[in-house]
């Protein structure tokens, strides 16, 4: 299991302390949530922000766009460089172009889906992505209770991958704790995001570690 801890529950005021403190602990990758307060109520974290991410740390960044207009936050985002950038199908008119113009600068794409989205709905573009990202909790804010019927969810989704033959990996975010990590690694999952259960934790390492199974 890949971890990706969500910069949403770090400390802003003390963020390069905050992502040393989780790199040094073992995390795979370090997720962003980029939200408009369109799309979702909330607004976060902006490229002039993470611009010196790239050059203290080698850790790739996984960001997940929670926006409306995704095709310009993607000219915003690309030159840091990231491992993933997800957008949301809910948002999205014309999905197949926005997955292009992510691909296009060498980045890849991912499709988030809200809790109520059926996975049916990627039927069509699995083939063409890289991963998906399952929202366990409704997007927005940090600190929610995991959704359990995410866990039919993942079960229907992971049989569209290996039916449609993709090669596309399961990421979920939202209430992932030690208490439902391996329910996640035993339906499929391969990435899981951790905000406030590893930026709350006592000891970084030891939470990032126990989500490894």
């Amino acid at each position: 299991m890949l971890v990706a801890p969500s910069l949403l529950a770090a400390n802003f005021l003390r963020l390069e302390e905050e992502i040393k403190s989780v790199v040094e602990a073992g995390c795979d990758l370090l997720h962003v949530d980029v939200m408009d307060g369109h799309f979702v109520p909330n607004l976060t974290i902006g490229p002039c922000v993470l611009m010196e991410i790239p050059r203290l740390f080698n850790i790739p960044l996984d960001i997940h766009l929670m926006v409306e207009n995704a095709d310009t936050f993607i000219d915003l985002y690309a030159p840091l460089r990231p491992h993933f950038i997800s957008v949301h199908v809910e948002s999205e008119r014309h999905l197949c172009r926005i997955i292009q113009k992510i691909r296009s600068y060498n980045i890849s794409p991912a499709v988030a889906l809200n809790p109520h989205t059926d996975p049916q709905t990627l039927k069509y573009i699995l083939n063409d992505i890289d991963m998906v990202l399952v929202m366990s909790v409704n997007p927005g804010f940090g600190g929610q209770s995991f959704i359990e019927s995410s866990i039919e969810k993942i079960v229907d989704l992971k049989e569209l991958i290996i039916m449609k033959n993709a090669n596309c990996l399961i990421e979920v975010d939202g209430g992932v704790n030690n208490h439902n990590i391996a329910m996640l690694k035993n339906v499929g999952v391969d990435i899981v995001v951790g905000g406030s259960y590893i930026f709350g934790h006592r000891d970084r390492k030891e939470a990032i570690t126990s989500l490894k199974i």
